[in-house]
């Protein structure tokens, strides 16, 4: 390739990583640094050009200089915002995985999944009406261990009576999460990490943002009710939505445990009389 063919190379890589960039920024309202970017990406470009039209001759000490800082503008950018960089790797590889049909089997009946269902509800809402706030982790497809790893093992079966007392002030446990897989309750105590995102809303508390945050790295659904309020919410995908009903929460709960309908019971056959 000759010069002319590098230098546009060049100056297209440069727009590319510029307007990936400057796209990262502009979401995080961080407009100052979108600006910056933008003049130092013109700058950068037009040294280029100068130096490439004087085969090298010219701006040779200040394009070795902005290629220094460009390295050094990126590993800050990284540092800086991990926490988003890491949401965006996670996205990409829950997705993946998803595609792949990576599911975990339950090894339980609609059946057992329905009364699950209905006893977080049913504790979800005891607990509203009394202030006591709690958030429930429900992980359809695969449990992060890291998460795991911040609470206390436990393997029971679901029950209002003993999400309840997980959640009591005087409990122990009440500050972490409880982790649910299908009709089980697999850990509790857990600690999440919080959202980073600057625009929730600030009556958001730290378990909204724990609920939040994990939903951003991880394909779980969170279930939060708030202590000050009583307010019943779900988050999934970094997606809160409040002010859930009884009815509603249990159809939210339906979708994630894949239940479309409840399930028939068996009729008892009638004895014939001889």
């Amino acid at each position: 390739m000759d010069s002319i063919a590098w230098l546009i190379v060049d100056i297209v890589v440069a727009l590319a990583v510029a307007i990936a960039m400057l796209t990262f920024f502009a979401r995080r309202n961080s407009y100052r640094i979108a600006v910056f970017t933008a003049i130092y990406t013109i700058f950068y470009i037009a040294i280029l050009i100068l130096n490439q039209k004087s085969g090298g001759k010219i701006a040779f000490v200040a394009l070795e200089l902005l290629r220094f800082v460009t390295v050094f503008w990126i590993v800050t950018v990284v540092t800086v915002y991990r926490n988003d960089l890491k949401i965006f790797m996670s996205k990409i590889a829950r997705k993946q995985s998803v595609k792949f049909g990576a599911y975990n089997s339950y090894n339980t009946t609609d059946e057992q999944l329905l009364i699950a269902a209905t006893e977080i509800v049913k504790a979800c809402q005891n607990m509203a009406k009394n202030d006591v706030g709690a958030l429930i982790i429900i992980a359809p497809t695969e449990i992060p261990p890291h998460i795991l790893d911040t609470g206390t093992t436990m393997d029971a079966t679901i029950s209002s009576g003993l999400l309840e007392s997980i959640f009591s002030t005087k409990g122990p446990l009440h500050d972490g999460a409880v982790v649910v897989l299908g009709d089980r309750i697999i850990s509790a105590g857990c600690f999440l990490p919080l959202s980073q995102e600057i625009t929730l809303a600030k009556d958001l508390g730290t378990r909204h943002r724990a609920a939040i945050g994990i939903t951003e790295e991880s394909d779980v659904f969170a279930i939060v009710v708030s202590e000050e309020t009583g307010i019943i919410s779900v988050v999934q995908s970094g997606t809160i939505k409040r002010y859930m009903t009884p009815e509603k929460l249990l159809e939210e709960i339906k979708v994630i445990y894949r239940i479309s309908a409840q399930p028939a019971r068996k009729k008892k056959k009638k004895k014939k009389l001889i």
